[in-house]
């Protein structure tokens, strides 16, 4: 039974995981990064490949993946509780190199399925949406004490709802202020968007924007990007898998740069389009949203 096809652990499948290793090509004695490691599903298979005792270095926010996480120190992984830029620069400082880099984006399945943690508005919790749990800034701190304004910005801008459904939920939520928990907040929303057909909920993408803002992941992979070619050694590769188009818009968009940098280009894009996990992982159903491209320094 090989790794990457069982993954250990059950937690989660990890999204795109045959064609991440087939497109970044893990071989033995390769030094691995994992930037958002989750519960080790990605970087168990990659290890698998590159042997253990090479140095590789997980990076994660979440202090309950970190806790998860911390079986495989004894492979001789080095564990880094941080969001994937203060981590990033920290390696960076250090003068460390990494012959495969991965960057797997956005909210990780178990936290979406632990109601707790207050990510989706299947399973009722506390309006929560930290990634890393020691930060003050909350969903609920948020929902609570922005101005309508701010909250129209927010679902416009980071959940792409349009500017009229986005000012209804906006005003919605500040008139019924306080809002408590994730089940209060998705009622609210589906009241707004009444006759609402299709597949996805209809408070999909405000708790999406919400996640976004009260992490600031946008700011976090713009940032993340430009620091990418200072990990890899020359000839490493880097992988970054993302979920929604904000996200791959921003990928995209560096990658593209680097293509017309000519001479002064840092990075040789692999993929001239995205592998798309609706396609490529038809049997994952996380999968369905997320595209990987991919890098190799020069």
């Amino acid at each position: 039974m090989s790794i990457e096809a069982h993954p250990p652990h059950n937690l989660h499948i990890p999204v795109l995981l045959d064609a991440t290793l087939d497109l970044l090509n893990p071989q033995p004695g390769e030094r691995y990064l994992d930037l958002t490691a989750g519960y080790g599903g990605h970087a168990e298979a990659f290890l698998a490949r590159t042997g253990v005792q090479t140095g590789a270095t997980l990076v994660d926010r979440d202090d309950y993946a970190i806790s998860r996480l911390s079986r495989l120190k004894d492979q001789g992984v080095i564990l880094m509780h941080a969001d994937f830029v203060g981590a990033a620069k920290e390696l960076i400082d250090r003068s460390e190199k990494f012959d495969i880099v991965l960057a797997d984006l956005g909210v990780s399945s178990p936290q979406l399925d632990q109601g707790e943690r207050g990510f989706s508005f299947t399973n009722s919790g506390p309006l929560d949406m930290r990634m890393d749990r020691r930060q003050e800034v909350t969903a609920k701190q948020l929902v609570n004490t922005a101005s309508t304004d701010e909250l129209v910005r927010i679902i416009r801008e980071y959940g792409e709802e349009p500017i009229g459904i986005s000012r209804r939920i906006a005003s919605a939520i500040v008139a019924e202020r306080p809002l408590q928990t994730t089940e209060e907040l998705a009622a609210l929303i589906k009241r707004q968007v009444r006759g609402y057909k299709g597949r996805i909920h209809p408070a999909t993408r405000t708790f999406q924007a919400l996640r976004i803002a009260v992490n600031q992941e946008l700011m976090q992979i713009e940032e993340l990007l430009p620091l990418l070619p200072r990990l890899l050694n020359k000839g490493g590769r880097v992988g970054i898998i993302s979920f929604h188009s904000l996200e791959d818009r921003l990928v995209k968009r560096y990658f593209t740069e680097q293509a017309k940098a000519g001479f002064e280009a840092e990075l040789q894009i692999m993929t001239k389009k995205p592998i798309d996990g609706a396609l490529y992982d038809v049997h994952n159903p996380r999968s369905r949203s997320s595209k990987l491209r991919a890098a190799v320094k020069i």
